[in-house]
C-alpha cells in the first residue's frame, strides 16, 4: 500500500490549514498514495487557546476534509480538535474517506519537559484500529493508530499489533529541545521493532524553516519518518515541508513476526 506523510507547518488558523490540507491531499493523490498521513494539530497548531478552535466530529472542519478525501478517492488522517464535555478538548485523530471513518482521541497526554497537556486537553480511553482496503487486491490492510507522546508507551503499540495492526501510524507536533530529536528517531525505530511493524510517523515541520518560532509548546521540529520493522529507517524528510511517498508492504512485517516473535514471546 502507498502512503504518504505531508509534513506541513500549521498555523492558528483552521481555515488557512484546510487549504494546505487540500494541496496535499491533491499532491499524494497524484503521487498515487491510498493513505495521506498529516500531523497532530493539522487543524491548528498548539500555543494557542484550543477550545474556540475545536468542533464536533460532524463539524464542517471534518465534513471539508471529507469532501477533499473522497473527491481524490484517498483516506486522510489527520490531527484536530474536538470538544470532551468537561471544559477541556481530545486530541482526536481524524481518519476519513473513500469509504473509511473513525477517529481516536490520544490516550497518553504530553504532561512532561514543563508543558501539561491535560490541563486542556481530556485523554482517551481505548486503542484504535482502522482498515484501508488495498487498491489492487481490495484485502483490507490494518493501520493503527497513536499521537506523538504515545510513541514513548511499547505497550499501545504492542496492543494495536495484537488487534492485527502492521502499519502503525504516529501524527505528532514535537517538542523542540536538546536531544530531542534524537529521542524522536529513536522511539520510532523502538515501535517498530519491538512490534515488529512499519511504523510511520509524520511531525509538524519545523517553524524556523517558514519564518516562525517555536514558542513554548510543541510545535514541531520535523524529520517525519518511516521505519521498518526491523527498526531500519526507510526513508526520512527533514526539518521543513515536504512530502514523503512510501510503500509498505504488510506481508513484510508478518515475515518479521515469524522470525523475530517478540510478541509471541512476552512473558508480562
Amino acid at each position: 500500500m502507498r502512503i504518504a506523510l505531508a509534513q506541513i507547518a500549521s498555523t492558528t488558523d483552521p481555515e488557512e490549514n484546510l487549504a494546505e490540507v487540500g494541496r496535499r491531499v491533491a499532491e499524494a493523490a497524484a503521487a498515487g498514495a491510498r493513505v495521506l498521513v498529516l500531523p497532530e494539530a493539522t487543524m491548528c497548531r498548539f500555543g494557542v487557546a484550543l477550545g474556540p478552535v475545536a468542533e464536533p466530529f460532524d463539524g464542517p472542519w471534518v465534513t471539508r476534509v471529507r469532501e477533499l478525501a473522497d473527491a481524490s478517492g484517498i483516506t486522510v488522517v489527520a490531527g484536530m480538535f474536538t470538544p470532551s464535555g468537561d471544559g477541556r478538548v481530545h486530541n482526536t485523530l481524524l481518519v476519513t474517506g473513500a469509504g473509511v471513518e473513525a477517529r481516536y482521541d490520544k490516550v497518553h497526554l504530553f504532561d512532561a519537559f514543563g508543558f501539561a497537556e491535560s490541563d486542556t486537553v481530556a485523554p482517551g480511553t481505548e486503542p484504535v484500529t482502522v482498515d484501508v482496503p488495498d487498491p489492487i487486491t481490495g484485502d483490507p490492510v490494518r493501520l493503527g493508530l497513536s499521537t506523538c507522546y504515545d510513541v514513548r508507551f511499547p505497550g499501545l503499540y504492542q496492543r494495536l499489533a495484537d488487534a492485527g495492526a502492521a502499519v502503525l501510524l504516529v501524527p505528532a507536533s514535537w517538542g523542540a529541545g536538546e536531544g530531542k530529536r534524537e529521542q524522536w528517531e529513536l522511539l520510532v525505530r523502538a515501535r517498530a521493532l519491538d512490534t515488529g511493524s512499519f511504523v510511520l510517523a509524520c511531525d509538524q515541520a519545523d517553524p524556523t524553516t517558514v519564518g516562525r518560532e517555536h514558542g513554548k509548546a510543541p510545535t514541531g521540529i520535523g524529520f517525519s519518518m518511516v521505519a521498518g520493522p526491523l527498526g531500519e529507517v526507510v526513508d526520512t524528510l527533514g526539518a521543513e515541508p515536504g512530502l514523503l511517498v512510501t510503500d509498505v508492504d504488510p506481508a513484510a512485517a508478518a515475515h518479521v513476526r515469524t522470525r523475530i516473535p517478540v510478541l509471541a514471546n512476552r512473558r508480562f
